[in-house]
């Protein structure tokens, strides 16, 4: 069958050429892709004319929705005009340089300086290789350690991979390849233990940060790196007080803070930055996804002012800062984020994603967390999750061979609905365009449901139900 007109078949095609990310290879090899063909909103449409609605905007990016012309039109506009130069030997162009003003304008205050890449995963090794730099050029060799805390997610590029948290991105990969030092997962919800509350659990993560830096010595550490709400490790959310607690710590003991912004940034936790959310005061924060709403690559490293000091310190004894892409500052991604934080302005995004956000999150409490397979909602702005359980009274894991979310999400697909599956767990994410509306909402609610209960039917007719869930409203 031909493909957009096409007598060449995509699928084929893409099974015999396409080397895919994150994707279980020796099953694609023996099914059909889904071809995407083209989208608008918060909807895509598939080469069979299937219609979907994508509650994760995209992988957690596309937050002014798809099909805006208006950045179509500046890439288009720039690409005619200057499609491409770099970055290197103080060379620039006008989009990253109206870019940069804007984004640091935009960001915490300590914010002054940025580096742009690709992606959220150079982001985070650009922080990692700054962080080591800062350190040399203060005459502290040693100072290299990372703290990364488990189930984190920060890219799967080497150094990004290696403060990923997640087993899948570092089996058969050799990662870690430096020392990070790895802290437990801030997700009360299974993490703390049976009778844990959460200032008990708070009180644990926090003695943690201070019983690694005394058995390693401060000296040793560099940073620590966190996302403000883990994304793809879970969408948990930390303990009230953790953030702050832990900054105090850092201060202390003159150790970096890395904000990982990826997916918080521009708008996500109803805030421009979860930053502002936790009331985080990064010395270095990484931003990529939602600076362009996924409508070209690009990512940021921002700097402190101390920190950037220190690299033109460095620059003086080295004679350069050797370090840069290809494509770092390329002007035409430059200009579609330019066009897109216009459209979030303009359009309101920010202030949608708090109040439709809220929407959402009273609507997974009233209508989902009652569900016999569901454990436990939870959300901040847009973004949030569904975590499975076997148990209503608490945490239970399912088998893993019954994949239970992973049944849940290819019933939601069937539905018309596009969620994720995070990985190692029985999560589910929603993270919609920050556009969505509250009846689109409820669509989306309605197809979990509706999908959540055609799972729950097998599950109870073979036999894989507990007492735990069976008989549950």
């Amino acid at each position: 069958m031909s493909v957009l007109g096409s007598n060449l078949d995509i699928a084929s095609l893409d099974r015999d050429y396409h080397l895919h990310p994150f994707t279980n290879l020796s099953a694609h090899a023996q099914g059909d892709p889904i071809v995407m063909t083209k989208a608008h909103g918060t909807r895509l449409w598939d080469s069979e004319g299937r219609e979907y609605i994508d509650a994760l905007a995209g992988l957690w990016c596309v937050n002014v929705g798809y099909g805006r012309t208006e950045i179509a039109d500046a890439i288009s506009e720039q690409a005619r005009a200057l499609p491409y130069y770099h970055a290197f030997a103080s060379m620039t162009s006008v989009p990253p340089a109206r870019l940069a003003d804007r984004v640091i304008s935009m960001a915490p205050e300590r914010m002054q300086r940025i580096f742009f890449g690709n992606s959220g995963s150079d982001a985070n090794d650009t922080a990692v290789k700054i962080v080591w730099y800062f350190n040399n050029a203060m005459g502290r060799s040693r100072k290299k350690k990372i703290m990364a805390r488990a189930r984190a997610y920060h890219g799967v590029t080497v150094a990004a991979g290696s403060l990923t948290g997640l087993d899948g991105v570092h089996r058969a990969f050799d990662l870690p390849v430096f020392d990070v030092l790895r802290l437990q997962v801030p997700h009360h919800y299974w993490a703390a233990g049976k009778g844990i509350s959460e200032e008990e659990f708070c009180d644990n993560l926090v003695r943690e940060v201070e019983e690694t830096i005394e058995r390693e010595g401060a000296e040793t550490i560099a940073a620590f790196i966190a996302e403000p709400v883990m994304g793809a490790g879970g969408v948990i959310i930390p303990p009230k007080g953790y953030f702050e607690r832990i900054q105090k710590i850092l201060k202390a003991n003159d150790i970096l803070f890395i904000a990982d912004e990826v997916i918080c940034g521009f708008g996500r936790l109803g805030k421009y930055f979860g930053s502002e959310v936790f009331d985080l005061d990064p010395d270095v924060m990484t931003i990529a996804k939602g600076i362009t709403s996924g409508y070209q690559p690009l990512s940021g490293c921002m700097v402190s002012q101390r920190v950037y000091e220190a690299l033109e310190r460095g620059s003086d004894e080295i004679g350069f800062f050797g370090h840069g892409y290809t494509y770092s500052a390329h002007p035409v991604p430059a200009a579609a984020a330019l066009a897109n934080l216009d459209l979030i302005e303009k359009d309101g995004l920010v202030e949608n994603a708090s109040t439709v956000g809220d929407y959402l999150c009273r609507q997974l409490e009233e209508r989902v967390a009652p569900h016999p397979l569901v454990g436990n909602v939870r959300g901040v702005g847009l973004i949030a999750a569904v975590e499975l359980s076997a148990s209503k009274d608490t945490y239970v894991p399912f088998d893993p061979a019954l994949g239970v979310a992973k049944q849940v999400y290819a019933a939601a697909l069937l539905n018309g609905m596009i969620t994720r599956v995070l990985q190692d767990s029985e999560i589910l994410a929603f993270s919609p365009p920050l556009s969505i509306t509250p009846p689109e909402i409820d669509e989306i609610l309605d197809k979990l449901l509706l999908s959540l209960d055609s799972v729950c039917d097998t599950l109870a007719a073979d036999g894989h139900l507990g007492e735990g869930v069976r008989g549950v409203a």
